[in-house]
């Protein structure tokens, strides 16, 4: 029989997934993308939002049943209406679930009633607070006083980075096919470039915040791999390098090469399905070892 926790962290995936998604391609596609070919791109993109809408509010109508459970040990809590009320209004578990819930009324009010232009400026606003509070309501709440503060504005701020980086490549994905293009190329080259330069700043900022993360939660490196959570923080590490070694081969090797070499823009719709799968390893992970100890008890 499936556990309560092992619902919960796959509820944790498709939300975490979803949210990122929302979040980096909306932007991207706001103020990174020439206007003429981001509509293009964002209506392409119409089922692959909708299902992140619907699995976004999925997961946040499961998931404080989940955590009712989760906190008695037995699914049939997750029923219970007044124990559900309990953690709704006496735990910080039911505060982080008041603020995916508003983050995502939020996203639905921008994805259904913003006019058209200004919809990926909203989504992008929309998701960037849902992240916000599901970062706010990780290890941090192990702290007290301004390292809790200082460990919640660490949080945010990997959390948002990562997705700028991968939300984006979804997006990108769309964008490569058309380089070729006579009329969209030049737009979708410039498209490119711009995603490159900003990777610089989302990779840099999701290194700092990510070391900075590893010191506040465990004090150290992950090198007691007896200890699950720093196993599989650890493979984390290891998949996010991995994807760095790619974003570094795409902007150094590939992209000065996309205008006169047809090998590249393949290689390079190569690599960014690679990342995008290696994206996915690594959120599966987090949504995981964040439901573990960091440390030995």
């Amino acid at each position: 029989m499936i556990t309560p926790e092992t619902a919960y962290i796959a509820c944790r995936f498709f939300l975490d997934i979803a949210a990122l998604y929302l979040w980096g391609s909306s932007a991207y596609l706001w103020l990174l993308v020439p206007a003429s070919l981001s509509g293009n791109i964002w209506a392409r993109q119409y089922w692959l939002q909708a299902l992140a809408l619907g699995s976004i509010v999925a997961a946040t109508i499961v998931a404080l049943p989940f955590r009712s459970a989760i906190l008695s040990e037995d699914w049939a809590q997750a029923f219970d209406f007044s124990a559900m009320l309990d953690v709704l209004s006496d735990t910080a578990i039911g505060t982080a679930w008041i603020w995916q819930a508003a983050g995502t009324a939020a996203l639905l009010l921008a994805y259904i009633a913003a006019p058209m232009r200004l919809r990926a400026a909203t989504m992008t606003v929309a998701a960037g607070f849902l992240l916000a509070g599901l970062a706010a309501s990780g290890h941090a709440a192990m702290n007290t006083g301004w390292l809790r503060a200082l460990h919640r504005g660490n949080d945010i701020v990997h959390v948002l980075a990562g997705g700028a980086w991968f939300g984006a490549l979804i997006p990108v994905a769309y964008i490569l096919p058309l380089l070729s293009d006579r009329q969209a190329g030049r737009d979708a080259a410039t498209a490119l470039v711009r995603f490159s330069t900003a990777g610089h700043v989302a990779v840099g900022a999701v290194l700092i915040s990510g070391v900075a993360n590893m010191f506040l939660i465990i004090g150290s490196f992950p090198l007691d791999w007896s200890v699950t959570y720093q196993l599989l923080l650890s493979l984390k590490i290891l998949l996010v390098l991995s994807m760095i070694g790619l974003a570094i081969l795409h902007r150094y090797m590939l992209v000065p090469k996309l205008s006169w070499s047809r090998g590249a823009v393949t290689a390079l719709r190569i690599g960014t399905v690679v990342e995008i799968v290696l994206a996915l390893a690594v959120v599966g992970l987090v949504a995981w070892f964040g439901m573990l100890e960091p440390v030995a008890m």
